[in-house]
Formats: C-alpha cells, sequence, structure tokens
C-alpha cells in the first residue's frame, strides 16, 4: 500500500511538472519582474545588493512577517522549556578549560564587529540583517557554551528585541510621513542620496536592516540560551521532587 500511494505521488507531481513545462514559453524569459527589479533598484533604492532591496523595499512586509515567525518560534520555545525556572536551578559544571574559555573571549567582540560590518554593509555586499544577527547571537553564546552555567540576562535580550522589532516598524511608519509605502526606504535631507556604492547611498535602508539584526541576533541568543539552560531545569526539577519524595517518606515513618 505505501509503495502503491509513493508511486500515485510521484505521477501526480510529473503529470503537475509536465503541464507547467508544456505552457511555459520557449526562449523567452520567464521571470520578466527580476528584470525590472535589476534596472529599477539601483535609482529606486540605491543599493548595490539587490537581494537587500528585493527584502526591505519591494517586500518589508514579508520581512516583517518572517521576523514575527521568529519570535513567535523564539517564545514557544521559552514557554515550553520553563525559562522562568532557569534561574533557579543550581549549575555545578566546570567551564570547559582555560584555552577554551579565553577563546572565547577573544572571539566574542571579533564576531561582534563582524556581525555590525555585515548589517551596515548589508546594501553593498552579501550580508544584511539576517546573516549579522546570527553571529551576534552566537557572539552572545559563546560565553554559555564555554562556562556553563553562567548567568545570562534575560531581561536585558527582551528588551534589545523589543526596542529592535519597534524600531523596524517606526522607520516604516517615518517612510508614510514623506508619502512612502510602508516599510519602504526612502531618502530626505537628513540621511541624504549619495553616489551608489556608499554607506549611505540607501536612505533608510541601513536602519531597517540595523533593526532586522539586532532583533534576529536577540531572538536567536535568548533561543539558544534557554535551550542551553533547559538540561540544568530538568535536573533541578529531578532533584526537587527527590527532596520532595525523601520528605514525604520521612512524614510518613514519623507518624
Amino acid at each position: 500500500m505505501r509503495n502503491f500511494t509513493s508511486l500515485l505521488f510521484s505521477g501526480g507531481l510529473a503529470f503537475l511538472l509536465l503541464v507547467l513545462a508544456s505552457q511555459l514559453p520557449f526562449g523567452n524569459p520567464v521571470m520578466l519582474l527580476g528584470g525590472e527589479i535589476i534596472q529599477a533598484a539601483p535609482d529606486e533604492v540605491g543599493t548595490a545588493n539587490l537581494v537587500a532591496a528585493v527584502l526591505l523595499a519591494y517586500r518589508g512586509i514579508d520581512t516583517l512577517g518572517e521576523l514575527a515567525i521568529l519570535f513567535t518560534a523564539t517564545a514557544a520555545v521559552g514557554l515550553i522549556l520553563g525559562r522562568a525556572h532557569a534561574s533557579k536551578a543550581v549549575h555545578q559544571d566546570k567551564d570547559s578549560g582555560f584555552i577554551t574559555t579565553r577563546g572565547s573571549d577573544l572571539m566574542m567582540p571579533l564576531l561582534i564587529i563582524v556581525g555590525f560590518y555585515i548589517i551596515f554593509y548589508g546594501h553593498l555586499t552579501p550580508g544584511g540583517g539576517f546573516q549579522g544577527g546570527v553571529i551576534l547571537a552566537i557572539a552572545f553564546f559563546l560565553p554559555v557554551l564555554t562556562r556553563p552555567g553562567s548567568k545570562v540576562d534575560h531581561g536585558m535580550i527582551t528588551i534589545i528585541e523589543g526596542l529592535a522589532g519597534a524600531g523596524f516598524i517606526m522607520i516604516g511608519l517615518w517612510a508614510m510621513l514623506y508619502g512612502k509605502p510602508f516599510l519602504q526606504p526612502f531618502f530626505d535631507t537628513f540621511l541624504g542620496n549619495s553616489t551608489l556604492g556608499s554607506l549611505w547611498s540607501a536612505g533608510t535602508l541601513p536602519l531597517l536592516y540595523l533593526a532586522v539584526g539586532l532583533k534576529v541576533g536577540a531572538e536567536l541568543a535568548g533561543l539558544l540560551v534557554t535551550i542551553a539552560e533547559a538540561p540544568a531545569v530538568a535536573e533541578a526539577t529531578a532533584h526537587t521532587t527527590e527532596a520532595q519524595a525523601v520528605s514525604e517518606t520521612a512524614k510518613v515513618e514519623y507518624k
């Protein structure tokens, strides 16, 4: 039965692809929109990285939806793993050794610099807020890996994530004050409109990427730290349950 179902699915998929391929014009470009973006993006957005122009200028609302999905996933993991009980866990694990801990101490500032560089220059070179945010998350997660049990300020992570998300939306509303669509990068006298290839050649797009990078970095860092703390939470819960069982047994024996 399973083989018949797989064969039926494969046949239906092959038929669908054949129908789609038969309707495509032979010898003519199919993605006409891509060509229009390649021609219009340098003048309309002022960015040399066309991927960045698509992500923030032409489909900024989709990017906002992706950030919302990441926030939802992070919040769900935090609720499931019970982050609120992580501070009650007693960590007795030792660090990873002198070389590993000192190496992470040296790598952390370098990763922060690289992360912000990729964020700020994402509209000019390959990179952007999502890539730079992941590097920032790794930079702040390194101490947790090398020093198990080290305390992490979840409140600060939440504040950074919230401010970055609010900043992303505020920049989108700022564009509407200039008569632009929501979240579309724009130019004004403060940001300037310099030549293509310079840092401020894309108007508010670098600011949008900065908000994306901080939000992604804070959410991923919080997610990784929460997952790393989960075994300690489970161990603390087990010890609490064992202590309660011993206490109940002692009460019964006393009676």
